[in-house]
């Protein structure tokens, strides 16, 4: 009887999934149409929960899960950079727009040497030099809304209204980046939920491959056949990291010295080829801002040199790393989480040492008493706005990004898939269509956000680049997938490492944060541009600007700065923090013993229907009379 119900029950729930299967295979071909209608229109993007169920699973049920979680981020950073944009642009940059046509003067407190600055070029200017001007951020460019030096320090006063630009820059800067932090912090606590629920010892991640690891939703023959490798891929790379643990526990001492010593050895070539790469970036910055008068093509190249540099050690180093892997003998799982680390450090680090090379020729090495920054504290003769400068360096690398993606899909992917698809060749058909990497591409999309967060505070409309190129990427990487790409035989699991994609998304913010903090709290600002130019340094416009305040606001913005205030502030933070640290515990032990019940409960299952089957084999055994 117990098995009878077993089945009743596994061929209602059978046929209930078939069903939802046959419903979503007939579908009316109005709801198709939309869905065709939804996937062509380029609005849809922004519509992240409202996407159909049948849009989503076109990545899914074709590529895996790990190619639409690759996708859902993209969306996200999409509407991410669109938001702030609109913060960017309602605060700071319609308001500049409007005071400018109204003719409100900036404020000019200081003369010399120090406040000149010429960015417009002089004369005719001929037609090819404004697409140079476009790539290499100068020229008309250079001065417009676009970077930091075209915004004033206008201030408007009036008997019923005043607003004040400079504070109005720093606080959207501030905002925009709490604002971002704290998306990022919802969707780690979202995907940590997700992967502690799916997460887990060996057993329970074999019970979920088994018993919820099939897609009743797969349309046709090819998606089911993708699922079918996509389990027998996590089944295989389970033993197979199973095997490596016997093998590396039943290894000699011999050997085991021998294997952790080529690790040891991975592990410096690797450092080593990552301080190749950044030694090369600095000596590419050097010799771009040394040759940064330069005219024409040639200064064009000089001008992207380090983003060149920078696109060629992310490409080449990791290629690299991946043959030492073969050599470090890790299990498949081990294999990739060092590979991403290697490529996190290798990206970061670049932008890193870009960003250090700049302040280092800026502040002339720190040396305030060097000839070119006695004058003005900073190296006015070869940087008179140096936020601009910077600003520059994060929008050529945003839009080279950009390049170098449309170029790889029509000269690369394109010519690889006719090339395969049309020739019999052998050597072609080994390689085959390219399969989509997810974690490269989503490491991708992790570094060109940081670039952005970097540069925000310096190229105000940075977020609406970025979103641009992250909707042409979006429709890019689409039409790459679908024409262009293969299914990937080890698919990517996207649960497990949602989290360490937001993880290093969260650590790229803590850069951008370290420089935002630097240029604001110690840089002096260039007094040549910018809606700074008569402070010591950009925060100095926050205690000025309390002292026009009414005197009960200033005096509760003083009490919060004080230590009547961040003491027991401070103090309340650790008991509270003491107590989610006790109920997180709690319920962790909770979670645990209810684990044991549950294995006493199977036991006892068991133990009832094997005495159960004894029982009914008793007595359907016949009966020997004498």
């Amino acid at each position: 009887m117990l098995l009878f119900m077993l089945l009743n029950v596994c061929t209602v729930g059978g046929s209930y999934f078939t069903q939802i299967e046959l419903n979503m295979m007939t579908k009316s071909s109005d709801v198709v149409k939309n869905d065709i209608k939804n996937n062509l229109n380029p609005f849809n993007i922004f519509k992240t929960h409202k996407t159909s169920p049948l849009t989503l699973g076109l990545y899914s049920w074709n590529f895996g899960g790990g190619v639409q979680s690759y996708f859902l981020f993209l969306k996200f950073l999409v509407i991410l950079n669109f938001v702030s944009f609109l913060l960017i642009g309602g605060f700071v940059l319609i308001p500049s727009i409007v005071f400018n046509s109204l003719g409100e003067p900036p404020k000019l407190e200081s003369s010399g040497n120090c406040t000149i600055y010429e960015p417009n070029p002089q004369g005719l200017v001929v037609f090819y030099e404004y697409f140079l001007h476009l790539l290499s951020g100068t020229g008309f460019i250079e001065y417009s809304y676009m970077f930091y030096g075209y915004y004033d320090n206008t201030v408007v006063e009036d008997s019923s209204f005043s607003y004040n630009i400079p504070v109005a820059y720093l606080s959207t800067a501030v905002f925009y980046f709490a604002f971002c932090e704290y998306l990022l912090i919802s969707r780690m606590g979202k995907a940590t939920r997700v992967a502690v629920t799916t997460g887990g010892s060996d057993v329970s991640n074999y019970s979920l491959i088994v018993f919820t690891g099939w897609d009743f939703g797969c349309l046709g023959g090819k998606a089911t056949k993708l699922k079918q490798r996509n389990i027998y891929y996590r089944l295989q790379v389970d033993l197979e990291e199973e095997r490596l643990k016997k093998h590396a526990a039943s290894l000699t001492m011999c050997k085991k010295v021998t294997l952790y010593s080529l690790r040891v050895l991975s592990f410096f070539v690797a450092l080593g080829l990552v301080a190749a790469a950044c030694y090369s970036i600095f000596e590419a910055t050097k010799f771009s801002q040394d040759n940064s008068d330069k005219e024409g093509i040639l200064g064009l190249i000089y001008e992207y040199l380090p983003s060149i540099v920078i696109t060629a050690g992310n490409f080449l180093v990791p290629l690299l790393c991946d043959q030492l892997a073969l050599l470090e003998k890790y299990s498949p799982s081990s294999t990739v989480i060092v590979a991403l680390l290697r490529a996190v450090i290798l990206r970061l680090a670049s932008l890193c040492i870009l960003l250090f090379t700049l302040w280092d020729q800026i502040t002339c090495k720190g040396n305030q008493n060097d000839d070119e920054c006695n004058e003005c504290h900073y190296n006015y003769q070869e940087y008179p706005c140096w936020e601009t400068r910077v600003g520059q360096e994060m929008y050529k690398l945003t839009l080279f990004d950009l390049l170098v993606n449309i170029a790889l899909l029509v000269l690369v992917e394109f010519p690889r898939r006719m090339v395969v698809d049309n020739t019999s060749c052998k050597l072609s058909q080994w390689v085959g269509r390219q399969e989509f990497v997810v974690p490269s591409n989503v490491l991708g999309l992790v570094y060109g956000q940081t670039v952005v967060w970097t540069g925000a505070l310096f190229c105000p409309l940075l977020p609406l680049l970025n979103t641009a190129k992250f909707v042409i990427l979006f429709y890019c990487k689409k039409i790459t997938l679908f024409y262009n790409c293969r299914p990937a035989l080890r698919t990517f699991r996207s649960t497990s490492s949602s989290f360490f994609f937001l993880a290093v998304l969260l650590f790229g913010w803590i850069i951008a944060l370290v420089v935002m903090i630097y240029s604001v709290a110690v840089m002096h600002p260039s007094q040549a541009c910018g809606p700074f130019r008569s402070f010591d340094n950009m925060w100095q416009i926050v205690p000025n600007s309390t002292y026009y305040l009414p005197d009960v606001t200033k005096e509760f913005i003083f009490f919060i700065g004080s230590q009547a205030f961040s003491v027991p502030l401070s103090a309340l933070s650790c008991v509270v923090m003491c107590y989610v640290i006790a109920l997180a515990s709690i319920h962790g032990r909770s979670v645990v013993m209810l684990k044991a019940q549950l294995k006493l409960v199977c036991l006892s299952f068991f133990f009832i229907y094997n005495q159960m089957f004894n029982s009914f084999s008793c007595l359907m055994q016949p009966i020997c009379y004498p």
